[in-house]
């Protein structure tokens, strides 16, 4: 109206308007709205379900706030009868938080042994969420009844490592959560017979990669231990062997007969193995691998 060139758009108002006089311009859309999703079948097309991800297991119920006990939203100290008020809610908001519906009561102690074991093995999120899930379908059907929380919560985390072929044993599992292998091992058995979910075997090539990263050996090494494996699982007398101490033993070959020598004591550090293990191991493939007539391998 008043003929000035000079127009402002506020992001905050999301309008548009003149510099000099101020006159709000309606003449388009400054934000586009989206398109409404069309409705799920056998919903009640109201949109609930959308928003932020949440991950699995994690509480659907907190408040999406932090109460402090000192000071309201603008700053301002409180007075004695609104910090009694405010730590009020603040327990109830933790003990509505730990009371999920579709859990046990004590599951937010569970978690936090979880969350515990996966930041010392180096774990994944997912992995995380998967162990949660299957120690909440564990602890509803009554498996974990009379078991020690360590050994309950290493057999889920070990039952996800293995889902997702993640490359951790069962004794780095244990010592991670302070627990006695044979516990978190018969915790284990349990979770895979009363359980319904597949748990499928340990994969030796996921700890050969492991291995061969935190020994700084070569791709020719790594592919000498690849054909030593399918060699070993026709073997019946190396079926019964731990996945972990034959990948070592393996290795400790390969390396040997390649040229990259590593001393048994580093190949049981990595492998979590001891070295009487190892050298047994050791044995056992290197008479497989004289039956097989091969012999020693030249590097």
């Amino acid at each position: 109206m008043c003929g000035s060139p000079h127009r402002i758009v506020d992001p905050s108002r999301l309008e548009e308007h003149c510099a000099d006089c101020g006159l709000v311009f309606e003449g388009h859309e400054l934000v586009t709205a989206p398109p409404r999703l069309p409705p799920e079948e056998g919903g009640d097309g109201s949109g609930r379900g959308i928003g932020p991800f949440v991950t699995p297991g994690g509480s659907r119920r907190t408040l999406g706030s932090t109460l402090t006990l000192g000071r309201d939203g603008q700053g301002r100290p409180l007075d004695w009868h609104r910090r009694y008020e405010y730590q009020h809610l603040k327990r109830v908001m933790q003990r509505q938080t730990a009371r999920v519906i579709d859990g046990p009561l004590e599951r937010s102690q569970a978690r936090a042994e979880i969350a515990h074991c996966g930041e010392r093995l180096g774990l994944p999120a997912v992995v995380l969420g998967e162990a949660e899930r299957i120690f909440r379908e564990a602890k509803a059907r009554g498996i974990f009844r009379g078991r020690s929380l360590p050994s309950s919560v290493g057999a889920v985390v070990y039952a996800a490592c293995r889902r997702y072929a993640v490359p951790r044993t069962l004794g780095e599992v244990a010592k991670a959560l302070g627990a006695r292998r044979s516990e978190v091992g018969r915790a284990f058995k349990v979770v895979q017979r009363g359980v319904d979910i597949a748990i499928p075997s340990v994969g030796t090539r996921a700890f050969l990669s492991r291995y061969a990263d935190e020994l700084a050996l070569s791709s020719h090494v790594r592919s000498h231990v690849e054909e030593m494996l399918e060699e070993a699982y026709r073997d019946p007398e190396l079926s019964g062997l731990s996945p972990h101490g034959l990948v070592a033993a393996l290795i400790y070959l390969a390396a040997e007969r390649n040229g990259e020598h590593r001393s048994r004591a580093q190949v049981a550090r990595v492998s979590s193995v001891t070295e009487v293990t190892l050298r047994s191991t050791s044995r056992l493939a290197e008479r497989m691998l004289s039956r097989l007539g091969r012999g020693r391998d030249p590097p």
